[in-house]
């Protein structure tokens, strides 16, 4: 890994998002829109940055908000990466998001409503695209070696992380810029994870609605944002001189094969066990652990579980989701992000708002700011974990490089 990018809640860089964690800082605000008025939730985590300010009057009439997302973070993360040169052909994209362009199906099936066919944008099918995000970052980079979009609903950008490592790992790309996003903080999906109680209804709490590990936790809390990385193999990376940040050392992808909604624990302790296998570690040769954890009251707990059984209850636990909400899409890739500033810094962010940890949740759960055994630059391996429904499950173990 040679370079990150990120918008979320918290900001608009890697440096900015960092300093907020550690600094405790919110990203979770109430919606003051009028339609959110008469919604049950009222709360969610959204991009305050101006992205008119940073895009060009055709990219953000082409583009649905989750592709400007995708875009900026990419853009970010490449320069950070040094802008390396590569055979286009042995460049490749991979970004995964669970609900693409949804805003503009939205907005455009209501214009249809109210308007006739005339009052549709001719940019509607290419902005309501799932695959818009990696498309427009593989024209905006010029990357030839495949465009591909994992659609894994809150498992799709750490399931396009591992399909980053598969292509070079196979030989099929020597780059691949992967990671993860949405963007649908609308009345449809905040109506739809209210109908399954999923979300939080602290509306008159927004700061302290996202309560992973929490006993008093009610759900989730809705955000939007984009992770990327830069991705290289190891021979190109060291040909060109590059700082190398960390590495992806095991990932792993499996599926549940059971119900559309409820996780299984035994599979996502299947897919840490993978992932620890695939990078050669133990359960013990991992240093912290950055989890799904969403602030659900059963989703919680069965992670929680599956984490004791494979690593233990001492490793250190933390979940960022409590400051930043749950970016769907983006959430895996942001974890993976976060690991890799904490290896690099050797500061763990903590988990936010438990108040008091639920007594099911037999786990070393980080709170507050905290600092891990190991000194920066040091080495050391954290895990990423990321669940989505449909019983997908991916795991990433990333390594100080």
């Amino acid at each position: 890994m040679t370079g990150t990018g990120t918008l979320n809640p918290l900001g608009s860089t890697v440096a900015e998002t960092w300093s907020a964690l550690i600094a405790g800082r919110s990203g979770i605000a109430g919606i003051d829109e009028a339609w959110a008025e008469p919604l049950p939730v009222r709360i969610a985590g959204r991009v305050g940055t101006d992205l008119s300010a940073l895009l060009t009057t055709r990219e953000l009439k082409r583009m649905d908000r989750c592709g400007q997302l995708a875009v900026l973070a990419a853009r970010d993360a490449w320069a950070k990466a040094g802008a390396p040169e590569v055979d286009p052909d042995r460049f490749a994209v991979v970004i995964g998001s669970g609900y693409g362009g949804l805003d503009t199906t939205l907005a455009q099936t209501r214009a249809l409503d109210s308007g006739g066919a005339r009052r549709v944008s001719p940019h509607t099918l290419t902005r309501l695209m799932v695959n818009g995000p990696s498309a427009w970052v593989s024209i905006d980079l010029g990357a030839r070696a495949g465009a591909r979009t994992p659609v894994s609903a809150c498992a799709s950008g750490a399931e396009a992380i591992a399909q980053g490592l598969e292509l070079i790992k196979a030989g099929a790309a020597d780059v691949v810029v992967a990671g993860g996003v949405d963007a649908c903080v609308n009345d449809l999906v905040l109506s739809g994870f209210s109908q399954i109680r999923a979300l939080s209804t602290r509306n008159d709490d927004p700061e302290g609605a996202s309560r992973p590990f929490d006993r008093d936790r009610d759900g989730f809390v809705l955000a939007e944002g984009a992770g990327i990385l830069v991705l290289e193999s190891e021979e190109h990376a060291r040909a060109r001189g590059a700082h190398v940040l960390g590495a992806v050392a095991g990932a792993a992808v499996t599926s549940d094969a059971g119900d559309i909604v409820a996780a299984d624990p035994a599979m996502q302790r299947r897919v840490m066990e993978k992932a620890l296998a695939m990078a050669g570690l133990r359960g013990a040769d991992i240093s912290f652990v950055h989890a799904h954890a969403t602030s659900t009251p059963v989703g919680d707990r069965l992670e929680a579980q599956a984490i004791g059984a494979v690593l233990g209850s001492t490793v250190p636990v933390t979940s960022t989701k409590s400051l930043t909400g749950h970016l769907l899409g983006g959430a895996g890739a942001l974890g993976a992000i976060v690991v890799i500033e904490a290896l690099r810094s050797g500061d763990l962010p903590g988990t936010y708002n438990v108040g008091s940890l639920d007594p099911e949740v037999d786990l070393n759960i980080i709170t507050g700011t905290a600092r891990w055994g190991g000194e920066p630059e040091s080495g050391g391996a954290g895990m990423v974990n990321a669940f989505g429904f449909g019983g997908h499950s991916a795991s990433l173990v990333i390594t100080r490089g």
